[in-house]
């Protein structure tokens, strides 16, 4: 039986989440402040926190717009932060505060490594597809030349599962969402899988709905959430406690 362990503390993430690392990922879905809605105000000085927070072979998903990552870019860089790859987040519809832009339909997840260790130490199992076809080729090699023109083309060294391509497409929870900013727990369930050991802790620092413990449950993480709003966190909880883990394991 795998014992499995959620749970979401509410309060500040700046004053609960550092205590209980350190975290082999975390998840951070935080304010992007790109509105004038109320609750629409970026948070700043996390970023340190979590980088400490981190486990050396860890690494952080961050959620945001183009502009909230121009906004924290010098944040980034002095909290210890590295840049390693992005994914875009492509769904059925999306916000229009402006009439003069592009409907915007898509959101990006970037992760990023601590800065005092190389790449080649992060946890990182690339996901794949199952759709591989014949004719899908990972690897290429060229022939040793026999003199006959024909037999210099490159040729297939092994087929197989191609990698993952880094636009995601996946519908949003619009009409059935908890929080006004849900992501799809089939899309962090993606980033968990890659970034996050089996058994391992994922911590979700802007917990909102819950749906990154959601994920947990479905892959075999451990997680510990944390938001700010108490009555949003007893419906993460609510919400978590629905679902049954990974292998029908019981959570403690």
């Amino acid at each position: 039986m795998t014992l499995l362990s959620e749970k979401i503390m509410a309060g500040d993430c700046r004053a609960v989440m550092p205590q209980r690392a350190p975290f082999d990922m975390i998840i951070a879905d935080p304010p992007y402040g790109d509105t004038s809605l109320v609750w629409d105000r970026r948070v700043v000085g996390w970023l340190p926190l979590a980088c400490r927070a981190l486990r050396p072979s860890g690494s952080l998903w961050l959620f945001g717009s183009l502009r909230s990552f121009m906004a924290v870019a010098a944040e980034l860089r002095e909290a210890g932060l590295r840049y390693a790859q992005e994914i875009v987040w492509e769904k059925q519809n999306g916000s229009g505060f402006h009439a003069d832009r592009f409907k915007r339909v898509h959101e990006l997840a970037v992760q990023f490594y601590r800065a005092d260790t190389p790449w080649s130490a992060v946890y990182n199992d690339v996901q794949t597809t199952p759709d591989a076809t014949a004719r899908t080729v990972r690897r290429k090699r060229r022939p040793p030349h026999t003199g006959h023109i024909e037999a210099g083309h490159y040729v297939s060294d092994d087929g197989g599962p191609r990698l993952m391509r880094s636009v995601v497409y996946l519908r949003n929870a619009h009409g059935r969402a908890i929080h006004p900013t849900e992501k799809p727990a089939p899309l962090l369930e993606i980033l968990i899988r890659t970034s996050c050991p089996q058994g391992g802790l994922v911590g979700d620092w802007f917990a909102g709905s819950g749906a990154a413990g959601e994920a947990c449950r479905l892959t075999g993480r451990r997680y510990l959430g944390c938001e700010i709003d108490p009555v949003m966190a007893d419906k993460a909880r609510a919400r978590i406690a629905a679902v049954l883990p990974l292998g029908g394991g019981a959570a403690s």
